[in-house]
């Protein structure tokens, strides 16, 4: 068959794709092999590919890959989430092009639209995963949202509640205007905005001339202020107990409280207290007893409660209440003032601290497993750097927020029966909720009389359950998640650690005992090359599918990991998907090469052949134990760099130009086929990083008969000979000596030397063939004196001579061997500094003294041969 001349990714990856899925190579059922299992971080359902799906996805193929050639029954779950805020918002923004509001349609009319919008953009990402070569087992795709998965949701809600994990209350929560819902302190990140100070006075009520200075960044909610607090040890102020003071512009009569919570030294130390919009302010108004007036709507806009500005927006009211204080002359001064706002993690709307009625998970109790088996690492991190970052939330966890004011999502199963925010009854269905509530009550209910809470729970209720509920770890069948569970590696980033990875051990342990996963493998940001995080709005963040097109999805995943340490961001520049194409060309080039060779049964194996293949052998196999062991560490960038080197440096660089005939002559099929073997071995190991060209260059180099490269035996029991590999060390360092010779010389490549060796130190002959073969030399010999009038240079402290031709300059030729001892003198004065220091003589460990110490007897040796050069050269 022809090869091409250029590897085309593009034809490449549709036709093994889709030979892969037509084959069920990716298929997985439980057997008795071994299990691997990675469940995928479920993106949005009508999310798309970017360039943190690109990093994240790669790593996980990579693992299942090579697991699958371990021979394990690998299975990769690919899924969806349904992403409440982000979808409803989606929808609510369509129905609003279409002049439709949210408001005018009953909840199943929405919910119609909102199904009809996921099965439209839903599945998009899954299909572009394809495109990066994802072997995941895409019969197992799970949603969210499914009806099993649906059900499995319904039944922990109701399991908790059940066992009092799972309550309802009043409480200062997180509100988000924008999406109208509560969210979890997980969901609200902080940065820091410059805003104002506004010093403000209020009246000492029943005094004509005493006043009482506060400092507020929100003057806004001076209309829902119901005390001034004051230090009981501020003596500036000890003569207002038991005074009041007066709301400005309102009026409002408000106490004057005095507790120790207040900061004597920030602002005037005296603090206006709003409990209805402030955390600290509701604790406070809890403690003493206060009123609390709540002044906004669901939208951040002021209600009647407020009295001024109804029906205006938050912000809007700030600037022009400002200007209303000052003009009553109740605004004393406004500073510059840097703080920090919590932004809405979904919508980025200023959060808005909300007294609400919501439902909560009591976590202190359910987090303990959790904590525990990762400190003593049940649950691996790697890096391991994130444990303590993990430990310190886990130590500080708070009751979690579940309830979210929304329609698209898992209804909450509580179902009010009447007036008291407590008649309600929690089931997974009506019926069974009514069957529940007229076994526990004396009045007979119809169901009619049950109208389940419109809420529904946090979008990461649901996914905290996802290495269980994928293998239908909820139903009565429990088969599956047996043989799969507890899964094996979880790939993901560090920004939702506590939004989904530490929820999932939670949920693991309090439902089956065991972690849901064995490693966690967090990657880095991907960001630009000025470190921005990549992303749409920024404009920073290529299509990658346009990269693929471009690069091929091979040259685009060995991109990616090319410099993607576990933990640490990634800067990303094309150039790193060049590089990853540069490298597939090359392991294509290196393909027709060996295929353009004409292959004799006549011509028995030359000594060369044998020792490079010998070599290469050896140096495969201890590459691919570092190889392992880089993966075993979750290193997977070293992992691929060393495979990158062992192909293009070892492989392509010596070997192959160790091997290849001479021009137009033809290679002796015992060397051939061993050459085939060495490119297999290299196929496999290279596969989970490159699997389009990999599957490529496997079925052209033989007949497969049927086989894949996907199910391959990954490389083991090759045989390592420590020696020869020395031996190569200084054969290529001789080698690299002569052609540099030849380039300082300006002495063509086509002019052959002859090269005299004077062994000072040992001297294998093994590569003596190969070293006459690569450095075109007519003889090489053995001398036992100095050769005068010849180039020289010294490996291992054997010193080589190129004798003169009529043309040698000898005096550049001395020039250079003055060079040489500097540099040598330099070296050595820089290792006797260090063992003339007492402290690390004594404090270093042996072997790193021993080390130093045989520098320095190498560097004498090696300056005595160069003078003696120098001398017999001007003689």
């Amino acid at each position: 068959m022809e090869i091409s001349k250029t590897y085309d990714p593009s034809i490449s990856e549709d036709k093994w794709y889709k030979k892969w899925l037509s084959e069920g190579l990716f298929k997985s059922q439980p057997d008795d092999r071994e299990s691997y299992t990675i469940v995928i971080p479920p993106p949005n359902v009508t999310g798309v590919l970017h360039m943190g799906h690109m990093l994240n996805n790669t790593i996980q193929d990579v693992l299942v890959r090579r697991a699958r050639m371990f021979g394990k029954n690998a299975c990769w779950v690919p899924g969806t989430d349904h992403a409440s805020i982000a979808t409803e918002a989606k929808v609510v923004q369509k129905l609003r092009k279409e002049g439709i509001k949210k408001g005018d349609l009953s909840r199943e009319e929405f919910l119609k639209h909102a199904w009809d919008w996921t099965e439209k953009h839903g599945g998009v990402i899954l299909s572009q995963l394809k495109k990066l070569g994802a072997s995941c087992d895409w019969d197992r795709t799970s949603f969210t949202m499914d009806k099993d998965y649906y059900d499995s949701v319904l039944k922990v809600f109701c399991d908790l509640h059940d066992k009092g994990l799972i309550y309802r209350g009043e409480r200062m929560i997180n509100w988000d205007p924008s999406a109208k819902t509560a969210l979890s302190d997980e969901e609200v990140f902080y940065k820091e905005v410059n805003s104002k100070l506004y010093y403000v006075r209020y009246k000492v009520d029943g005094s004509d001339d005493e006043w009482i200075q506060v400092a507020t960044t929100r003057p806004e909610t001076i209309l829902g202020d119901t005390a001034i607090c004051i230090n009981p040890k501020d003596h500036r102020y000890s003569h207002l107990k038991g005074k009041k003071a007066v709301v400005p512009l309102i009026n409002r009569t408000i106490p004057i409280i005095f507790d120790e919570y207040v900061d004597m030294e920030f602002g005037t130390g005296c603090l206006k207290i709003t409990p209805a919009h402030d955390p600290n302010d509701y604790e406070l108004g809890k403690k003493h007893n206060l009123e609390v007036i709540n002044i906004l709507d669901a939208s951040g806009k002021l209600n009647k409660n407020a009295q001024l500005h109804i029906g205006e927006d938050r912000f809007d009211v700030r600037k022009s209440i400002s200007v209303e204080l000052e003009e009553s002359g109740y605004l004393i001064k406004m500073e510059d003032h840097i703080n920090k706002i919590g932004f809405s993690e979904r919508t980025d709307a200023v959060i808005e601290p909300r007294l609400s009625l919501q439902w909560f998970c009591s976590m202190k109790e359910l987090s303990i497993p959790a904590l525990d088996n990762v400190m003593n690492d049940t649950v691996q991190f790697h890096p391991s750097k994130f444990k303590n970052t993990y430990r310190h939330w886990m130590e500080n966890i708070r009751d979690w927020c579940i309830s979210r004011q929304l329609w698209w999502g898992h209804q909450i199963p509580a179902y009010f029966y009447g007036e008291g925010k407590d008649d309600f009854v929690v089931a997974p269905t009506k019926e069974l909720a009514l069957e529940k509530l007229n076994k526990s009550s004396d009045t007979k209910y119809s169901i009619n009389d049950l109208k389940q809470d419109e809420d529904v729970m946090d979008t990461w209720f649901s996914s905290w359950i996802w290495p269980i509920a994928v293998f239908n770890g909820f139903s009565g069948d429990k088969k599956e998640l047996d043989y799969y569970f507890p899964t094996n590696d979880l790939v993901t980033a560090p920004e939702i650690m506590f939004f989904w990875v530490a929820r999932m051990i939670i949920s693991g342990y309090e439902y089956e005992n065991k972690p849901p996963f064995k490693n966690v493998y967090f990657t880095g940001i991907v960001r630009d090359q000025l470190g921005r995080k990549m992303s749409k709005s920024l404009g920073n963040s290529p299509d990658p599918l346009d990269l693929i097109k471009k690069y091929g999805a091979d040259g685009v995943r060995v991109g990616m990991l090319l410099s993607s340490p576990a933990g640490n961001d990634l800067l990303f520049d094309s150039s790193l998907c060049e590089q990853g194409r540069n490298f597939t060309n090359k392991v294509w080039n290196s393909f027709r090469l060996i295929s353009s060779w004409t292959v004799s049964e006549e011509i028995e194996q030359a000594e060369s052949s044998i020792v490079a293949l010998k070599w290469i052998e050896s140096k495969i196999s201890e590459n691919i134990d570092k190889i392992n062991a880089s993966y075993d560490k979750f290193r997977i960038s070293e992992a691929l760099m060393i495979t990158y080197k062992t192909i293009w440096d070892d492989y392509c660089s010596w070997f192959l130009e160790m091997i290849k005939p001479d021009y137009q002559q033809p290679i002796d099929v015992l060397t051939y086929n061993s050459v085939v073997n060495i490119l297999e071995i290299l196929l496999k190991i290279v596969h989970p990083f490159t699997p389009f060209i990999a599957e490529e260059i496997w079925q052209q180099l033989k007949n497969r008969n049927n086989t894949y490269i996907v199910n391959a035996q990954w490389p083991k029991d090759l045989i390592k000979e420590s020696l020869i590999l020395e031996e190569f060390n200084h054969f290529q360092e001789t080698v690299m000596s002569l052609r540099n010779l030849r380039k300082e010389n300006n002495i063509s490549n086509k002019v052959v030397l002859d090269l005299k060796i004077k062994v000072n130190n040992s001297w294998s002959k093994s590569f003596d063939t190969l070293l006459i073969k690569l450095c075109n030399l007519s003889t090489l010999e053995f001398c036992e004196n100095t050769i005068n009038g010849s180039y020289s240079f010294i490996v291992n402290n054997n010193e080589f001579f190129v004798p003169f031709t009529d043309t040698i300059d000898v005096e550049a030729e001395s020039i250079n061997i003055k060079i040489e001892i500097e540099k040598k003198k330099s070296f050595l004065e820089s290792v006797l500094k260090k063992l003339n220091n007492s402290r690390f003589v004594e404090n270093a460990p042996k072997n790193v003294v021993d080390l130093e110490l045989k520098k320095k007897d190498d560097a004498a040796k090696q300056i005595n041969i160069l003078e003696e050069r120098l001398k017999n050269l001007n003689s």
